[in-house]
């Protein structure tokens, strides 16, 4: 009968909707930064903005755990999946933010495929997320993890490529510069679809624990 009365908040699952919605739309606007490559600086102000919701959102539900006895999920898996969905995203931005730093001219092949993975893999974490609430749901989390993770070893692959090939065109101390600044921006493109697999690790674990 205690467990009637003590505090209860059902609101995760909302904020993990919110976060993946979140992801997902910093994800695309990385691919619209390289694909339509205008207007650079407010495009990376808005996945500056696109950051600080996902951090605000990440505050919400450390700060609803403070104050609920009675939680849907562990604390810990709570806190863990909330915190790597965070970094997804501020990886996402720091790689956005270097292509304004750097005063990048125009994206290469390497950085719109990287990209275009991490749309799809911010894809099927959202999708992937809505099953948690429903027990009868929660095996299907794990046809999106795999593919998550399948994109990670894609985006493995063409990091390779890229590095493979980076130092072909430096010809003097400038195109070094160019070609330096491209493969931090490779790695920090490869980082974030690590990140997105940190969340599917996260989301396996969950499964395996209350399946």
């Amino acid at each position: 009968m205690l467990a009637r009365f003590l505090p209860r908040d059902e609101q995760f699952f909302g904020y993990f909707d919110a976060a993946a919605t979140n992801a997902t739309e910093a994800a695309h606007a990385l691919v619209d930064l390289f694909t339509q490559f205008a207007d650079v600086e407010r495009k990376v102000w808005r996945m500056r903005d696109l950051e600080h919701r996902g951090d605000e959102i990440t505050h919400n539900v450390f700060h609803a755990l403070d104050r609920t006895f009675l939680t849907p999920l562990d604390r810990e898996d709570i806190r863990g999946l909330a915190s790597e969905i965070d970094n997804f995203v501020d990886y996402i931005e720091e790689a956005a933010k270097r292509v304004w730093i750097y005063r990048v001219d125009r994206p290469t092949e390497y950085a719109i495929r990287l990209a275009r993975i991490l749309g799809e893999q911010a894809e099927s974490v959202a999708k992937a997320i809505p099953l948690l609430e429903n027990a009868k749901q929660r095996s299907a989390v794990l046809q999106h993890t795999v593919e998550i993770n399948r994109l990670e070893n894609e985006a493995d692959d063409v990091l390779n490529q890229a590095l493979g090939s980076l130092y072909e065109s430096a010809a003097d101390v400038p195109s070094l510069i160019k070609c330096i600044h491209w493969g931090e921006l490779y790695q920090l493109l490869e980082d974030a679809t690590d990140r997105a697999e940190d969340v599917a690790n996260t989301l396996e674990s969950i499964v395996s624990k209350y399946a």
